[in-house]
This record gives structure tokens, sequence and C-alpha cells, in this order.
């Protein structure tokens, strides 16, 4: 799942938490009316087959093979390595080929602005309500026209209290002395650089170059600290005990913390940097009457519990967090008393080319430094 990479930042305009706060039983009503009447399935489908596309190993085989049991629609499973690679192959299509596909925010938003997704027809989406408002209107989609949130990635600082005698409450605690040579980040330059970017005030989508550069030069001071930089599983480096501190994507955190729940989760002080996966309906999908039975699918509030503790991700489904076990619950469900920090975060949005070749150029030369 590439860019569970950039599934990380972002955030436009968010809308506050309304209606979100139900009872359990009230919700549980509500969903389960949804859920009955997501279950009348469409005989008409049996026999049809659904184009999926996204990355590998983003549903549990479970709930694919639920969908076929309900519907009688085959799933043809199609994955890509990078979001650019799937923008690549539906702008090939025009729009066309797939029927299902789940990528990230900041992809997305060059899909929609190419024409390439379906404006979503609501009512053929039961299940629809139990989104989470607190992961929607967000600048790829800031009216809910084409989208379904998919899970949000929050990339967090998690460290071993045993091995690190510091406090660390945010990014800028990364460059504390005391952790020379004792952490691990991740490999996606707008995500560290960002972090730079955050402990000088800024923010992560600045197209300002002065600023970009300011937070560059402050980004090579951290190079002594750094370990390693690991892209895949760099939660292994942190539970072996090879770093003490480690910045990680949001299911390297939970596969840290379900392995070792004595490690300490900071949500940094200054803001919070996230990014949503969304599923959408290609343009010119084959079988666009599969793909909403599909959607209403995987947004029944049982059936998503069961998808968020496969991919180890935020639940952006609010009628599913009841039905998410308790042993992952304090993991992917958001605390109800960080809320905040979501409202007031941000979004790695689309930047300009000079940025981003800033950004790049500022990437290259850290990481010799840390070599």
């Amino acid at each position: 799942m590439k860019s569970k990479v950039l599934g990380l930042l972002g955030l436009g305009a968010i809308l506050a938490l309304t209606g979100c706060g139900q009872s359990g039983n009230s919700a549980g009503a509500s969903s389960q009316a949804q859920s009955s009447e997501a279950g009348k399935a469409d005989d008409s489908l049996k026999g049809t087959t659904l184009n999926l596309y996204t990355w590998d190993g983003m549903f549990p085989q479970e709930v694919l093979d639920g969908f076929t049991k309900k519907t009688g629609v085959k799933i043809n499973y199609t994955n890509f390595d990078l979001d650019e690679t799937m923008l690549a192959k539906l702008e090939e299509t025009k729009g066309g080929d797939y029927d299902v596909v789940v990528a990230d925010d900041y992809i997305v938003q060059l899909a929609i602005k190419d024409g390439l997704v379906t404006e979503l027809d609501k009512s053929k989406i039961s299940t629809y309500g139990n989104i989470n408002p607190l992961f929607q209107s967000k600048f790829y989609d800031p009216d809910n026209k084409y989208t379904l949130p998919y899970g949000a990635g929050i990339p967090l600082i998690v460290y071993n209290p045993e091995t690190v005698k510091t406090e660390i409450t945010g990014y800028d605690d990364l460059w504390k002395p005391e952790l020379a040579g004792n952490v691990g980040i991740v490999g996606n330059y707008r995500v560290i650089d960002g972090i730079a970017l955050k402990t000088l005030g800024y923010s992560f989508n600045t197209n300002d170059l002065s600023q970009i550069q300011q937070a560059g030069d402050k980004l090579m001071n951290l190079a002594p600290n750094i370990r390693l930089i690991n892209d895949n599983n760099l939660q292994d480096y942190l539970l072996s005990g090879e770093v003490g501190a480690a910045f990680m994507y949001t299911s390297q955190v939970t596969q840290a913390l379900k392995a070792n729940p004595e490690l300490k989760t900071v949500y940094p002080k200054e803001g919070l940097g996230f990014g949503v996966m969304a599923s959408f309906i290609p343009s010119k999908a084959p079988n666009s009457a599969a793909a909403y039975a599909f959607l209403d699918y995987i947004n029944e509030p049982e059936v998503a519990a069961k998808c968020f503790e496969y991919i180890g991700y935020f639940v952006t489904n609010k009628a599913a967090e009841q039905y998410v076990s308790d042993d992952w619950k304090n993991l992917i469900v958001f605390p109800e008393d960080k809320v905040s920090l979501i409202e007031n975060g941000e979004l790695i949005e689309n930047i300009s080319d000079e940025a981003n070749e800033l950004h790049n150029k500022i990437w290259e030369e850290f990481r010799q430094k840390t070599n």
C-alpha cells in the first residue's frame, strides 16, 4: 500500500464533529437499520464482475468473499504500487476499465480535476450516513460529491520510555541532542520536510521558497540524530531496540503498539499532519451498479470495522467504531479528546512545481548527511 506513504497529511476545511456524539444505543439502532436496508441484495448483479483497483492488501479476504456471497458479484482485484501509476492508468482508459478505486487524497484531487471520477448518487448508498464528517469536506472533495473516505493516516512519534530518558511532546524534540543516533523516520520527503516546517510555525503546504529553505536548513541539523530512514517496516527497528524513537506511518504505529503497549505515542504539539484514503467510482466504470453495491457494503458498520482492523488505519466510519474489537479500539479509533488536533491539522496537498523541486533538493542533501 504505497501511499500509506502519503495517506497521511492534508486537511482543507474541516467540519466540526457535529452530530457524531450519538449515544451507543441510538448509533447502534441507526446502523442496524442501515445494515438491514443494505442487506437487500440486487439479484440482477449476479454473475457480473466488479473491477477493484487499489494497493495490494487493502481488504480482508472475508470481506471480499462476503460481498460475492451477498450479491453474486465476482471481484477482480487489481493493485498498483503508486498513486501516480493509478492516475496514469485511469487517464489511459479515460475513466474506464475499473469500477471502484481506492487511492490517496492528493491524487484523487487530480483525477477529479481531469474528469475521471463519477459524481456519486448518494441515494444508491444507504450506508452513506455512517461516514464520520470529521474526515469529509477536505481539499480534494470539499463538497463530498465524488468520494467516500476509507481510512485516515496520521503519522505519529512513538518512543520507548525505557530507553529514551527525555520527554518527547512534539516534532521539535526529535532534534534534542539526547537522541543522537537513536531516531528512525519514514522516507517521505514532504512529510519529513513538513515536520521541520511545523517546528517553525509554517504550513506543510507552503509555496514560500524562503520558508521551505529555512526548514531545510533546520532539517540538516536533525541528521546526527537519525539512525535510519525506512518506509516499509520501521516499527520492527523500534521494537528490536535499534532505535528508541520513531516517526512512523499509522499502520506502523498500530503494529508497534500492538506488539508493545508500553511504548508512548506522541500527538505532536506543533500540529498534526494527516491524509485520507478515499474510494470513488471512475467516470466510465463498466459496472457502476456493482460499484454502488460495493461502496454500500463496505460502509456497513460491521464490515467497515473488519476493514479498519485489517488495514490498521484510523476509522473514518463513525458507526463502525462500536464494532471495533477492544484489542484495536485504542489504536484505530481516534481519541475524542484529540479531535481538536484533527480540526486544526493539515493534509498534505499538491504544491507548486518550484516548491516541490526545492523539497526534493533538500531531501537528497539530507539523506546524504544521514548516510
